[in-house]
């Protein structure tokens, strides 16, 4: 299916409090560029992407410091308390039959991944990228009243993958699950949860599996050397 462009909604609210920073931790710096301009600027080299849309919070003071914020084609819209509240902010403000959605602190996602997610999820179900690298045995578990957690099965490694981002929708079918998803008050926790609780069944897309999510100091780390062998 082709298409000529896709906009981009990435989150940007949170205040990310588990890295303990005095910043929120898309404005921490890695090899001397901001998380968040490193993440849009994978976006602006992509010549599908269209608008990039960044859902800020209402009180922030430092995304405006940044040069990407004098790109035309970066759009500020105001976020919500939660990610889905940004999510919707930033769909609503697209204007392409389908959006991506990225996390502003996975600035270190493989351009060739986005490539092969929308040739391949560009359809009612969409896709998001993940990967399947499950190596231990995994246990659901169940607690019983003494609270203590006890196995109730295994789950078979073979199904299970990480969600990552970015992820792939039609833009109006994704509104209309995360709004249908929010008046149930069924839980979201990515976009394509909430395209499940729908009905969809969107395409798993390999990734890189070092398209990881800046969340803990250590992650800074694994960030600054990625960036001092791949960074521009």
């Amino acid at each position: 299916m082709a298409i000529e462009k896709i906009d981009v909604v990435i989150p940007a609210a949170g205040a990310g409090r588990r890295m303990g920073a005095a910043v929120p931790k898309q404005y921490l710096r890695i090899a001397g560029r901001e998380i968040l301009a490193r993440t849009a600027d994978i976006f602006l080299s992509l010549p599908f992407a269209g608008r990039i849309i960044i859902a800020l919070s209402a009180d922030d003071t430092l995304f405006d410091t940044l040069d990407t914020a004098a790109n035309p084609r970066v759009v500020q819209v105001t976020g919500g308390r939660e990610r889905s509240d940004s999510v919707l902010a930033g769909l609503r403000a697209s204007q392409t039959e389908f959006t991506l959605v990225h996390d502003a602190a996975r600035p270190m996602v493989r351009p060739a991944d986005i490539e092969r997610l929308v040739a391949l999820a560009l359809d009612d179900d969409g896709g998001i990228l993940a990967f399947q690298s499950v190596r231990d045995t995994i246990k659901l578990a169940d607690t019983v009243s003494d609270g203590t957690a006890r196995s109730v099965r295994t789950e078979p490694r073979e199904l299970l993958w990480h969600a990552l981002t970015p992820q792939l929708f039609r833009t109006g079918l994704l509104i209309k699950a995360l709004e249908s998803a929010s008046a149930k008050g069924l839980p979201v926790t990515d976009e394509a949860s909430a395209m499940e609780l729908a009905g969809y069944r969107p395409r798993l897309v390999s990734s890189d599996p070092g398209n990881i999510k800046i969340t803990e100091p250590a992650d800074l780390a694994v960030a600054e050397e990625f960036f001092r062998h791949h960074a521009p």
